[in-house]
């Protein structure tokens, strides 16, 4: 039997969809354009005409307007070995997973673009925002690790699992960061983030190459 289509979202649920996006797109412009701290919910709603309280209600905070994937972001990790083929150990799908995302320039992993880069290092609040996702991203990890192991998320070893494999990530990220706001082109810099993250990921092999094996 064939496998039936996924139903396509309604009218009512395309128009928020729709809102949503030229809200997050305004917003984006104007970040960029006059700084994330001088930005305004009201400039916002003005420039995408519609209300404020239509902002706030589809972005209860600022910084979601600017980082509009942080859902993504924070369990990217642990969906990722979630996900891992059968035999596949954790580090061996999070190296996998991160080579997909060079080779397609995930925003995600960090290909977010010059002006966009420049905008969230220029912002005390994004730059903080951004570090405590970092955060959720290893948490969400550590559960996922726990589930694959059968330990609790707390378990010392998880916990440390969870912390290098998030560090690596972290360091990566940062570096596809600061590549992007020295210039250089996303050509480039997945070449360089691709020789770099292989070395990342080196490191960790003899103490992480079995673990969470499925």
């Amino acid at each position: 039997m064939s496998t039936p289509l996924p139903a396509a979202p309604g009218l009512r649920e395309t128009k928020k969809q729709e809102t949503r996006r030229l809200i997050s797109d305004h917003a984006t412009r104007l970040f960029i354009a006059r700084g994330f701290e001088q930005t305004t919910i009201a400039e916002i709603a003005a420039a995408a005409r519609v209300a404020k309280k239509t902002v706030t209600n589809y972005f209860p905070r600022k910084e979601e307007l600017a980082l509009d994937r942080q859902e993504q972001f924070a369990t990217s990790l642990a969906d990722a070995v979630a996900a891992r083929h059968p035999g596949e150990s954790a580090l061996a799908a999070l190296r996998r997973a991160f080579a997909g995302a060079v080779a397609t320039r995930d925003p995600i992993a960090g290909f977010s673009g010059q002006d966009f880069a420049r905008m969230v290092a220029d912002s005390p609040t994004l730059s903080t925002c951004l570090r405590g996702l970092h955060d959720q991203r290893e948490h969400h990890l550590a559960q996922a690790l726990g589930t694959a192991t059968g330990a609790q998320s707390d378990d010392i070893t998880v916990r440390t699992a969870a912390a290098l494999l998030g560090a690596v990530h972290r360091v990566l990220f940062h570096r596809i960061q600061d590549l992007t706001l020295a210039g250089h082109p996303n050509e480039r810099i997945a070449q360089t983030i691709t020789l770099e993250a292989t070395r990342s990921f080196d490191l960790l092999e003899p103490a992480l190459s079995d673990y969470a094996t499925t």
